[in-house]
Protein backbone atom coordinates (compact mmCIF):
# COMPACT_ATOMS: atom_id res chain seq x y z
CA UNK A 1 0.00 0.00 0.00
CA UNK A 2 1.13 3.38 -0.97
CA UNK A 3 1.49 5.36 2.43
CA UNK A 4 2.78 8.89 3.74
CA UNK A 5 5.67 9.02 6.64
CA UNK A 6 3.90 11.24 9.36
CA UNK A 7 6.15 14.31 9.53
CA UNK A 8 7.79 13.74 13.13
CA UNK A 9 7.02 17.08 14.35
CA UNK A 10 8.04 17.54 17.71
CA UNK A 11 4.87 18.35 20.38
CA UNK A 12 6.95 20.63 22.42
CA UNK A 13 8.09 23.97 20.33
CA UNK A 14 10.37 25.59 23.14
CA UNK A 15 11.32 23.88 26.11
CA UNK A 16 13.53 26.02 28.67
CA UNK A 17 13.74 23.98 32.21
CA UNK A 18 10.13 23.26 33.02
CA UNK A 19 8.56 25.86 31.04
CA UNK A 20 7.16 24.05 27.70
CA UNK A 21 5.28 25.88 24.51
CA UNK A 22 3.58 22.97 23.29
CA UNK A 23 2.21 23.82 19.83
CA UNK A 24 -1.11 22.64 21.19
CA UNK A 25 -1.31 25.61 23.18
CA UNK A 26 -0.34 27.90 20.65
CA UNK A 27 -3.28 26.27 18.05
CA UNK A 28 -5.48 27.72 20.80
CA UNK A 29 -3.80 31.17 20.73
CA UNK A 30 -3.70 31.45 17.42
CA UNK A 31 -7.43 30.58 16.68
CA UNK A 32 -8.73 32.72 19.87
CA UNK A 33 -6.96 35.84 18.58
CA UNK A 34 -7.52 35.33 15.40
CA UNK A 35 -11.21 34.90 16.18
CA UNK A 36 -11.32 38.26 19.14
CA UNK A 37 -10.03 40.23 16.04
CA UNK A 38 -12.27 39.07 13.19
CA UNK A 39 -15.16 39.64 15.36
CA UNK A 40 -14.10 43.10 16.56
CA UNK A 41 -14.05 43.42 12.28
CA UNK A 42 -17.44 42.43 11.95
CA UNK A 43 -18.85 44.38 14.74
CA UNK A 44 -17.57 47.39 13.47
CA UNK A 45 -19.49 46.56 10.28
CA UNK A 46 -22.41 48.92 9.17
CA UNK A 47 -25.58 47.62 10.66
CA UNK A 48 -24.32 45.33 13.28
CA UNK A 49 -26.14 45.38 17.22
CA UNK A 50 -23.11 44.78 18.68
CA UNK A 51 -20.25 47.36 19.52
CA UNK A 52 -16.58 46.39 18.85
CA UNK A 53 -15.91 47.27 21.99
CA UNK A 54 -18.16 44.41 23.27
CA UNK A 55 -16.40 42.16 21.08
CA UNK A 56 -13.18 43.27 22.51
CA UNK A 57 -13.64 42.65 25.77
CA UNK A 58 -15.47 39.50 25.70
CA UNK A 59 -11.57 37.67 24.65
CA UNK A 60 -10.74 36.58 28.05
CA UNK A 61 -14.25 35.00 28.80
CA UNK A 62 -14.46 33.22 25.78
CA UNK A 63 -10.65 31.60 26.55
CA UNK A 64 -12.18 30.33 29.93
CA UNK A 65 -15.27 29.26 28.02
CA UNK A 66 -12.78 27.17 25.66
CA UNK A 67 -10.66 25.87 27.94
CA UNK A 68 -12.96 25.18 30.88
CA UNK A 69 -16.26 23.75 28.54
CA UNK A 70 -13.59 21.91 26.66
CA UNK A 71 -11.61 19.92 29.07
CA UNK A 72 -14.51 19.24 31.36
CA UNK A 73 -16.92 17.87 28.31
CA UNK A 74 -13.81 15.42 26.94
CA UNK A 75 -14.07 13.89 30.78
CA UNK A 76 -18.04 13.72 31.07
CA UNK A 77 -18.82 12.67 27.33
CA UNK A 78 -15.85 10.71 26.97
CA UNK A 79 -13.38 9.19 29.95
CA UNK A 80 -15.69 9.61 32.91
CA UNK A 81 -15.07 6.45 34.60
CA UNK A 82 -10.55 7.44 33.81
CA UNK A 83 -11.40 10.44 35.27
CA UNK A 84 -13.21 9.64 38.07
CA UNK A 85 -9.77 7.24 39.08
CA UNK A 86 -7.62 9.79 37.89
CA UNK A 87 -9.13 12.98 39.11
CA UNK A 88 -5.37 14.95 38.79
CA UNK A 89 -5.46 14.53 35.40
CA UNK A 90 -8.25 16.38 34.78
CA UNK A 91 -6.12 19.91 34.34
CA UNK A 92 -3.44 18.65 32.65
CA UNK A 93 -4.58 19.68 29.28
CA UNK A 94 -1.11 19.64 27.72
CA UNK A 95 -1.48 16.10 27.06
CA UNK A 96 -4.75 16.19 24.62
CA UNK A 97 -7.98 15.91 25.12
CA UNK A 98 -10.61 18.52 24.61
CA UNK A 99 -14.08 17.97 23.26
CA UNK A 100 -15.64 20.71 20.86
CA UNK A 101 -18.57 20.13 21.99
CA UNK A 102 -18.08 20.96 25.41
CA UNK A 103 -16.02 24.02 24.50
CA UNK A 104 -19.12 25.19 22.45
CA UNK A 105 -21.43 24.87 25.81
CA UNK A 106 -18.63 26.70 27.77
CA UNK A 107 -18.42 29.37 25.63
CA UNK A 108 -22.63 29.95 25.25
CA UNK A 109 -23.04 29.76 28.97
CA UNK A 110 -20.30 32.46 29.68
CA UNK A 111 -21.70 34.53 26.45
CA UNK A 112 -25.34 34.38 28.34
CA UNK A 113 -24.14 35.70 31.59
CA UNK A 114 -21.41 38.49 29.34
CA UNK A 115 -24.75 39.47 27.70
CA UNK A 116 -26.42 40.11 30.65
CA UNK A 117 -23.71 41.83 32.47
CA UNK A 118 -23.24 44.33 29.25
CA UNK A 119 -27.35 44.25 28.44
CA UNK A 120 -26.58 42.97 24.96
CA UNK A 121 -28.45 40.98 22.38
CA UNK A 122 -27.74 37.58 23.09
CA UNK A 123 -28.50 36.14 20.05
CA UNK A 124 -26.34 38.64 17.57
CA UNK A 125 -23.84 38.23 20.32
CA UNK A 126 -23.94 34.92 19.60
CA UNK A 127 -24.36 35.45 15.79
CA UNK A 128 -20.79 36.93 15.99
CA UNK A 129 -19.33 34.05 17.96
CA UNK A 130 -20.51 31.12 15.53
CA UNK A 131 -19.17 33.12 12.92
CA UNK A 132 -15.20 32.99 14.78
CA UNK A 133 -15.16 29.58 15.47
CA UNK A 134 -14.27 28.01 12.58
CA UNK A 135 -10.41 29.71 13.25
CA UNK A 136 -10.38 27.66 16.54
CA UNK A 137 -11.45 24.32 14.87
CA UNK A 138 -9.04 24.81 12.07
CA UNK A 139 -5.74 25.31 14.44
CA UNK A 140 -7.62 22.68 16.87
CA UNK A 141 -7.56 19.63 14.39
CA UNK A 142 -3.92 20.60 12.87
CA UNK A 143 -2.44 20.74 16.99
CA UNK A 144 -4.49 17.04 16.58
CA UNK A 145 -2.73 16.03 13.55
CA UNK A 146 0.57 17.24 14.94
CA UNK A 147 0.37 15.83 18.17
CA UNK A 148 -0.36 12.42 16.01
CA UNK A 149 -3.59 11.96 17.66
CA UNK A 150 -7.54 11.28 16.82
CA UNK A 151 -6.39 9.54 13.51
CA UNK A 152 -8.55 7.98 10.70
CA UNK A 153 -9.36 4.53 10.24
CA UNK A 154 -7.11 2.27 7.94
CA UNK A 155 -7.12 3.22 3.83
CA UNK A 156 -5.10 2.43 1.07
CA UNK A 157 -5.86 5.74 -0.50
CA UNK A 158 -2.73 6.83 -1.43
CA UNK A 159 -2.39 10.10 0.83
CA UNK A 160 -2.65 7.87 4.14
CA UNK A 161 -0.47 8.04 6.46
CA UNK A 162 1.16 6.42 8.94
CA UNK A 163 1.35 7.42 12.57
CA UNK A 164 3.65 6.67 15.16
CA UNK A 165 1.37 5.62 17.48
CA UNK A 166 -1.50 4.58 15.10
CA UNK A 167 -0.36 0.68 14.29
CA UNK A 168 1.83 -0.84 10.58
CA UNK A 169 -0.97 0.93 8.64
CA UNK A 170 -1.48 4.16 6.25
CA UNK A 171 -4.54 6.11 8.14
CA UNK A 172 -7.07 8.46 7.09
CA UNK A 173 -5.60 11.85 8.00
CA UNK A 174 -8.89 12.69 10.14
CA UNK A 175 -7.76 15.73 11.96
CA UNK A 176 -7.11 17.50 8.54
CA UNK A 177 -10.37 16.50 7.04
CA UNK A 178 -11.63 18.25 9.77
CA UNK A 179 -9.02 21.46 9.78
CA UNK A 180 -11.05 21.64 6.24
CA UNK A 181 -14.00 21.41 6.41
CA UNK A 182 -14.82 22.87 9.76
CA UNK A 183 -12.32 25.03 9.51
CA UNK A 184 -12.08 26.80 5.59
CA UNK A 185 -14.96 25.29 4.22
CA UNK A 186 -17.10 26.51 7.23
CA UNK A 187 -15.46 30.12 7.75
CA UNK A 188 -15.89 30.52 3.99
CA UNK A 189 -19.84 29.53 4.25
CA UNK A 190 -20.21 31.73 7.36
CA UNK A 191 -19.01 34.22 5.92
CA UNK A 192 -21.13 34.43 2.66
CA UNK A 193 -23.97 34.18 4.56
CA UNK A 194 -23.07 37.03 6.72
CA UNK A 195 -22.81 38.56 3.34
CA UNK A 196 -26.36 38.38 2.76
CA UNK A 197 -27.85 41.54 5.10
CA UNK A 198 -31.22 39.41 4.86
CA UNK A 199 -30.02 37.06 7.04
CA UNK A 200 -27.66 39.09 9.14
CA UNK A 201 -29.96 41.08 10.13
CA UNK A 202 -32.48 38.23 11.86
CA UNK A 203 -30.42 37.09 15.14
CA UNK A 204 -30.02 33.65 15.42
CA UNK A 205 -29.77 32.75 11.82
CA UNK A 206 -25.94 32.90 11.97
CA UNK A 207 -25.65 30.68 14.84
CA UNK A 208 -28.37 28.08 13.68
CA UNK A 209 -26.11 27.94 10.56
CA UNK A 210 -23.32 27.71 12.03
CA UNK A 211 -24.58 24.50 14.19
CA UNK A 212 -25.64 22.91 11.11
CA UNK A 213 -22.52 23.44 9.41
CA UNK A 214 -20.53 21.96 12.10
CA UNK A 215 -22.75 19.07 13.21
CA UNK A 216 -22.48 18.07 8.93
CA UNK A 217 -19.06 18.73 8.61
CA UNK A 218 -18.39 16.31 12.09
CA UNK A 219 -20.72 13.62 11.35
CA UNK A 220 -18.90 12.87 7.55
CA UNK A 221 -15.18 13.30 8.72
CA UNK A 222 -16.57 10.75 12.09
CA UNK A 223 -16.89 8.14 9.05
CA UNK A 224 -13.44 8.42 8.46
CA UNK A 225 -12.18 8.78 12.00
CA UNK A 226 -10.99 6.17 14.10
CA UNK A 227 -13.47 5.96 17.32
CA UNK A 228 -11.89 6.22 20.96
CA UNK A 229 -11.10 3.15 21.71
CA UNK A 230 -12.76 3.40 25.35
CA UNK A 231 -15.84 3.95 23.07
CA UNK A 232 -15.51 2.42 19.77
CA UNK A 233 -18.53 2.39 17.89
CA UNK A 234 -22.13 3.08 19.72
CA UNK A 235 -25.63 3.05 18.89
CA UNK A 236 -26.84 1.99 15.70
CA UNK A 237 -23.18 1.67 14.68
CA UNK A 238 -22.68 5.97 15.55
CA UNK A 239 -19.76 7.55 16.95
CA UNK A 240 -20.18 9.10 19.98
CA UNK A 241 -18.95 12.56 18.14
CA UNK A 242 -21.77 11.70 15.79
CA UNK A 243 -23.63 11.30 18.34
CA UNK A 244 -23.79 14.92 19.62
CA UNK A 245 -23.56 15.95 16.41
CA UNK A 246 -27.24 15.31 15.52
CA UNK A 247 -28.56 17.58 18.10
CA UNK A 248 -26.95 20.37 16.71
CA UNK A 249 -28.17 20.05 13.37
CA UNK A 250 -31.67 19.94 14.65
CA UNK A 251 -31.03 22.46 16.72
CA UNK A 252 -29.48 24.75 14.20
CA UNK A 253 -32.80 24.19 11.78
CA UNK A 254 -35.12 24.67 14.71
CA UNK A 255 -33.29 28.02 15.80
CA UNK A 256 -33.19 29.09 11.92
CA UNK A 257 -36.72 28.80 12.20
CA UNK A 258 -37.80 29.72 14.87
CA UNK A 259 -35.44 33.11 14.37
CA UNK A 260 -37.14 33.86 10.99
CA UNK A 261 -40.81 33.17 12.63
CA UNK A 262 -40.07 35.64 15.08
CA UNK A 263 -38.77 38.63 12.48
CA UNK A 264 -41.49 38.23 10.12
Amino acid sequence: MMAIAFPMIDPVLIEIGPVAIRWYSLAYIAGLVLGWRYMIWLADQAGSLIKPQDADDFLVWAVFGVILGGRLGYVLFYKPAYYLANPSEIAQTWQGGMSFHGGFLGVLLLGLLYCRVRKIHFWAFVDLAAMVAPFGLFFGRVANFINSELWGRTTDVAWGVVFPNGGPYPRHPSQLYEAALEGVVLLVVMHLVWRRESLRAIPGVLSGAFLIGYGLSRIIVEFFRQPDVHLGFLWGGATMGQLLSIPMVLAGISLIAYSRKRAT
